[in-house]
């Protein structure tokens, strides 16, 4: 790609535009950490849900995408669609109890829910887990996506790449905190999604491709099964790999950043970061929606469209020389349709690519270093620190966790792959953490003994792969999955519960509804809880409905099947109709007494 002196200014403009929030924010930033990490508590809906969907929209996203399409048609695409299932669940059972915990990081939560020594021992274990080598592992994988885009349109190399775009995301991360993080979210989306549009609408337009009409006519004569939304049930065991365990397993047990099961990472420092129950629960309503109905297509246009252009992996390798032959993949088929974007829109797409990257590595520098910093540094090292020390040092972590993203970066070579070994690792944990606002009996030792199974378990996979011993997707995660989960059950009933006196006190902060905390109140005499456990399933299934309604909706009208398209818009339809009827108590705050200060 040659850009232009208007591509240039274009890129040039954004850039500055987007640095607008750090100059502002960034005195307000320093104030504590509350305003650092939580932006001050006081963060509205709909910048709660821009901001999550921007974070989520990173430059690794449309190559896995492009990826999945061209490995295995659009149906491919549940590996992640199926996460709606647990993000909708978040929205109507865990929303509100978050906002309520009043912690100021998802890990705080732990010394709020559990007690003793092995409460603070899994805070701490867990803030080094995920906010070091968990955390740079995502960053890496976002970096690789940025390394292997600029290979592709400006011929640059690893190193060359990775020391010029770091720093941008380093400077503001570490000076703008939360709130300039989210603001600038707010503008990055903009660019980012006005750039996908620009792509697929210049990749349908694409030598040899002949617009919407022509590429569904000529995807549909080389593989009439790549265009389907679900997978071809004569072939079972593809279909079982894409489709039925990822709809039946996988959105309960695999913990993913900004897909866990109720809640976590960066989603829940958006729900503490609200203004009240309703905006937390409204602004990852609003990122469910965005995130699966709004963004997926355009990503799928390009990726289809690239099956034309590009029919095989030689054909990318032809167009580009100069890029290394370890970096060539399907995941590298989106930034080679982006050659063919005009002078102009090709800046606009460079800034929007960088927008992306930014947007998700600064939301993972910040939600890294909050429980580097509050969860293990402030409560293990320096527990008298001041607010002005803490905020130095949480700028300081900040760079040390870019500097080790980088290197972590030179251990990937692949998209797919990344994704499925981060599935891997959290795989047999989600389901403890949806349990564990709703059953008393679990403690600490049942998410220590989850983590370090999944970890090792994993670890495993991944080497044996390495050593040529290569196992099924699906079998290793189902693997995965099982022995985790028996390994954390049985933990659970060998080792002591937690004491009464802070299981109530959880419950009182937290008020969470059914049967799972009965025990708990009748001993302790505790009101019943004001949330109504059908009237959250009706959310969860209405809201399912509207969103993967509106997913199908956008495909059949992509493909030019008007009545199925007018059939799915109607169901869409139906089921926001239904999330209206559900009344004030659905939507609303709940009445009862403040939860204190974790």
């Amino acid at each position: 790609m040659r850009l232009t002196a208007l591509d240039w200014v274009i890129v040039v403009v954004s850039l500055g535009v987007s640095f607008v929030p750090a100059l502002v924010l960034a005195r307000r930033a320093g104030r504590n950490i509350t305003e650092f990490f939580a932006a001050g508590r006081q963060a509205p809906w709909w910048l709660i849900g821009i901001s999550l969907v921007a974070t989520t929209f990173s430059t690794d996203t449309p190559n896995l995408v492009t990826n999945l399409v061209r490995d295995g048609g659009v149906a491919a695409n549940w590996a992640w669609w199926s996460f709606l299932l647990t993000g909708m669940a978040t929205v109507f059972f865990y929303a509100r109890l978050w906002r309520r915990s009043r912690v100021l990081t998802d890990l705080e939560f732990y010394e709020l829910r559990y007690a003793g020594r092995a409460a603070s021992f899994v805070r701490g274990f867990r803030a080094i887990y995920l906010g070091l080598f968990f955390n740079c592992w995502i960053i890496a994988t976002v970096n690789l996506a940025l390394v292997k885009i600029a290979g592709i349109l400006f011929g640059w190399p690893r190193f060359e790449t990775l020391a010029i775009s770091v720093v941008v995301p380093i400077v503001f991360a570490a000076t703008a905190g939360l709130w300039g993080v989210m603001v600038t979210d707010m503008i990055q989306f903009c660019i980012t999604m006005s750039s996908a549009f620009a792509a697929a609408y210049f990749a349908i337009h694409a030598p040899g491709v002949g617009g919407l009409h022509g590429l569904v006519t000529h995807v549909a004569h080389a593989n009439a099964g790549a265009l389907s939304i679900l997978p071809n049930f004569s072939d079972w065991r593809t279909a079982l790999g894409i489709f039925v365990i990822p709809v039946t397993v996988l959105w309960w047990s695999v913990w993913y950043p900004g897909a866990e099961p109720g809640g976590g990472s960066y989603v829940a420092q958006r729900m503490l970061a609200a203004r009240s129950e309703s905006d937390a629960l409204f602004g990852t309503f609003a990122f469910q929606v965005m995130h699966y109905a709004l963004r997926p297509w355009p990503w799928i246009v390009v990726a289809l469209a690239s099956t034309i252009v590009y029919p095989s992996l030689h054909d990318i390798q032809l167009r580009f020389p100069n890029v290394p032959p370890a970096l060539i993949g399907n995941d590298i088929a989106y930034p080679a349709m982006l050659v063919f974007l005009p002078a102009g829109f090709a800046g606009f797409m460079v800034a929007g690519i960088f927008a992306a990257y930014r947007s998700t590595i600064e939301t993972h520098l910040n939600w890294g270093t909050s429980y580097l910093v509050h969860d293990f540094y402030q409560r293990f090292v320096a527990p008298n620190a001041t607010q002005r020390e803490l905020v130095f040092a949480g700028r300081i972590v900040t760079a040390l966790l870019m500097v080790l993203g980088v290197l972590f970066t030179l251990a990937l070579d692949n998209a797919h792959n990344a994704f499925n070994l981060l599935l891997s690792i959290g795989a047999g944990t989600g389901l403890i953490y949806l349990l564990r606002w709703f059953w008393w009996r679990i403690n600490a030792w049942s998410e220590v003994s989850a983590m370090l199974a999944s970890f090792v378990v994993a670890l495993g996979f991944f080497v044996a792969a390495k050593l040529g011993h290569t196992i099924g997707t699906s079998a290793a995660l189902l693997t995965t999955i099982a022995i985790t989960t028996i390994v954390w059950i049985a933990v659970t009933y060998l080792t002591p519960p937690v004491e009464g006196s802070v299981l109530a006190g959880f419950y009182e902060a937290v008020r969470p509804a059914g049967p799972g905390w009965a025990a708990i109140r009748r001993r302790y005499a505790l009101a019943p809880s004001p949330d109504s456990m059908p009237l959250a399933l009706a959310g969860w299934v209405f809201g399912l409905a509207s969103v993967y309604g509106a997913l199908f909706a956008a495909g059949a009208f992509v493909y030019g099947r008007t009545y199925q398209g007018i059939f799915w818009s109607a169901v869409a339809a139906a089921a926001i109709v239904g999330l209206l009827a559900s009344g004030r108590r659905l939507w609303s705050p709940s009445a009862g007494p403040a939860p204190v200060e974790g």
